[in-house]
């Protein structure tokens, strides 16, 4: 298991774990970041449609473990035992958190992160149900705004995220804002 303080000062410095093969645990830091601005955050209009008609609804920190493990069961993961071990402690100690989008009392998508001062870490997604992992992702732009948060940390882009808005931006730039917003007093819960 990576020590929860490791894993915290990496954030703060802009690095995060991911297994790679044999199962080691390696830290990166892209450049360039991805962002995901939350005062540009933009709801695709076909999901619109798909939130006014209230299938889903949000949760946060209703089942932590489920949604760490169903992030980590596809073909090509980098979360291992010791990354879920480690992110399940920090869910313990109140920095780890997720999102989930519920339809018919189940769990139908979600993700996590982890959440310093006013950033939040964007882990990983998954969906259970079309568009499921998108409402998900708005619940969490939703709860940001409303607690003043001022990054989302999406480490790299995919067509996915752009389609909310999502940027690339300098490592030197992101580090910048980084240190800026995890000095925040901010309370994720």
């Amino acid at each position: 298991m990576i020590e929860p303080e490791l894993l915290l000062q990496g954030y703060r410095l802009g690095v995060f774990p991911m297994a790679m093969e044999e199962d080691a645990i390696e830290w990166f830091s892209p450049d360039p970041r991805a962002i995901l601005p939350l005062e540009e955050f933009h709801v695709p209009h076909a999901l619109r449609r798909v939130m006014r008609k209230g299938v889903f609804e949000i949760k946060i920190d209703n089942r932590f473990s489920e949604v760490i493990r169903a992030c980590a069961k596809r073909e090509d993961t980098w979360i291992n035992r010791e990354i879920i071990e480690s992110y399940m402690r920090l869910h313990e100690l109140g920095h780890a958190h997720s999102v989930e989008a519920w339809s018919k009392s189940k769990l139908t998508g979600g993700l996590y992160g982890v959440a310093i001062g006013g950033a939040f870490f964007g882990e990983s997604m998954f969906h259970r149900v079309r568009d499921a992992s998108k409402i998900a992702l708005v619940g969490l732009v939703e709860h940001l705004r409303a607690r003043k948060f001022a990054l989302l940390d999406t480490q790299w882009i995919t067509p996915h995220l752009q389609q909310f808005g999502a940027i690339e931006i300098s490592r030197e730039h992101y580090l910048r804002l980084l240190r800026r917003a995890a000095e925040l007093p901010r309370k994720f819960l």
